[in-house]
């Protein structure tokens, strides 16, 4: 069989139409195509338990946990281990027939929820089960984009299900709407309704895991962060997970093991609790696709709790480590269920084997702006607005990429009036929180809020400032939205941005390939979505 593949999930697909013979972040057309089925079978089985939950059966948190897992799995650079793949295709199909064995009525499930194939047919079926199986090309964009959505929600609620925090209600949402791809019935209009109930479900699968990380570490405060290295070995850990940032911390305490952030998890440092960790060293290296040269520098072995993975140099694949969601063909994987402690013991004894890091840069980064630090310096950022010291705020969260026209980020944020604060979260800082670009009046010109999830904070912040000026509307705030995306964590903070209210966001550096043209049509038109253009014209689109 020749080995075909069609992706176009992320901002970098290629030619921005999709990847058919390798993916960008290579992907394998072979990972792709289990990618595809697991997809189908992770439909399917929600489409049986959200029959279990009509017919008034309850769904066991293991199975939504198993949900939330695959869909993770499928996220742009989290895992290219085929085998791990198929495995979670074999577990899915197991379950399926345990639960289909509780179900009274099968009558009119979908074709994915009653298949079940063994692993010698998973080929051939794949094949016939990717994107293009919907013909339509409105419905498979719309069908794609309430996908990609929930694969970024899954993400948010399974970093809350590791804290020990569920949602019944949102897990039930989420199966309901992955069944509802399968239904050939729903109309566009109604597709696109469920779009913007994806979004509302965003909101919420956010507030979750704010909750979840909050109760557990406390608020993030205002941080200074050292981006420099210490003498000691090093482990880096990379991703967004803190419970697993938890568990190393505790278990290479007294080691002389220093413990570094890269990329997303360095909003970690933030948190009080991780405060009291003395070996909790810094910040190393920029944003997630650079890893390849920074890693090799580090010298340590790294762990990576969830995308984004960029598969390994072999001079330095046995120093990388994956847990949870990831996978790397070749790389050690640790394992451990919710509520389990993982054993971090072998990447802690090659970590003392190892030479201490190579230093990048040095000096330090400040962040920890989150809803709550906001909302106590709210009186000097309201003033500052009433006086006209800060005349504008614009949103640029999101995510960071190879694209170079991501460059037009770091020259936007360089350009930017004197008086514009920048409010972010995400690795899209990585292209200017960096610069030195001031304050005003003490308030720094750059308030980072944390990771990607925590742009549930941008909206608190936002709806914060709405209720302070007593304004009807969102969008009468003095607040420009210029977000850069890659991934489909990204598209969920999108749609709950546009379940908010929120319109005329610029979105970069390239509209998703998903959107069919009157998909892009209806979002221009009832939200004002649009691209970006040079940075001379959109700050004086945004900023006059």
């Amino acid at each position: 069989m020749e080995n075909k593949m069609f992706c176009f999930q992320c901002q970098e697909t290629a030619g921005c139409k999709g990847c058919t013979v390798r993916g960008v972040c290579g992907k394998t057309p072979e990972v792709a195509a289990m990618q595809d089925l697991l997809i189908y079978v992770t439909k399917g089985i929600s489409a049986v338990t959200t029959r279990l939950r009509e017919e008034g059966q309850p769904v066991k948190p293991k199975i939504n946990h198993m949900i939330t897992m695959n869909l993770f799995i499928t996220i742009t650079n989290a895992n290219f281990d085929r085998e791990a793949v198929v495995e979670a295709i074999r577990h899915t199909l197991s379950c399926k027939t345990e639960l289909l064995k509780v179900l009274s009525n099968t009558s009119n499930l979908p074709d994915a929820a009653l298949w079940n194939g063994g692993e010698e047919e998973f080929d051939a079926k794949a094949a016939t089960v990717g994107v293009l199986a919907t013909e339509n090309e409105d419905i498979r964009s719309l069908r794609e984009l309430i996908t990609y959505g929930l694969k970024g929600l899954a993400a948010y609620t399974k970093h809350a299900n590791a804290l020990l925090l569920d949602d019944e209600e949102l897990d039930a949402f989420l199966q309901s709407a992955l069944a509802k791809t399968l239904d050939d019935s729903l109309t566009v209009d109604e597709l696109i309704a469920l779009t913007l109930e994806t979004g509302k479900y965003g909101v919420n699968g956010m507030a979750l895991l704010d909750r979840a990380n909050t109760e557990a570490y406390g608020n993030p405060e205002i941080t200074t962060v050292d981006i420099g290295v210490r003498n000691n070995p090093g482990i880096l850990i990379s991703g967004h997970d803190l419970r697993d940032l938890e568990m190393l911390l505790e278990q290479t305490a007294g080691t002389g093991v220093d413990v570094y952030t890269h990329s997303e998890m360095l909003p970690a440092h933030y948190y009080p609790a991780f405060k009291k960790y003395p070996h909790f060293a810094g910040n190393y290296g920029n944003a997630w696709w650079k890893q390849k040269e920074e890693f090799e520098a580090f010298n340590g072995p790294i762990l990576m709790t969830t995308n984004c993975v960029v598969p390994p140099a072999e001079s330095y694949k046995d120093r990388l480590w994956t847990t949870g969601a990831t996978g790397v063909p070749g790389c050690r994987h640790i394992d451990g269920a919710y509520g389990e402690v993982k054993d971090f013991s072998p990447i802690i004894a090659q970590a003392k084997a190892c030479p201490a890091p190579t230093e990048l840069e040095t000096g330090s980064i400040v962040g920890g702006f989150a809803h709550e630090q906001v909302f106590a310096l709210a009186e000097p950022v309201v003033n500052a607005v009433k006086s006209g010291a800060i005349r504008k705020f614009v949103v640029m969260a999101g995510c960071d990429g190879r694209h170079k026209t991501r460059e037009y980020y770091k020259e936007f944020a360089e350009k930017l009036p004197k008086d514009v604060v920048i409010l972010t979260a995400g690795c899209a800082k990585y292209k200017y929180n960096k610069l030195d670009l001031g304050d005003i009046g003490g308030i720094p010109r750059v308030l980072d809020a944390g990771q990607c999830n925590d742009s549930y904070s941008l909206a608190l912040i936002a709806l914060k400032l709405k209720e302070i000026f007593e304004l009807d509307d969102i969008n009468d705030l003095p607040l420009a939205f210029n977000i850069a995306w890659y991934e489909q964590k990204a598209v969920i903070v999108l749609l709950a941005l546009l379940y908010l209210g929120v319109k005329n966001i610029h979105l970069g550096p390239t509209l998703p390939a998903f959107l069919s043209p009157n998909v892009a049509d209806v979002l221009v038109e009832n939200f004002g979505i649009a691209g970006i253009g040079t940075v001379e014209d959109d700050l004086i689109l945004f900023f006059g």
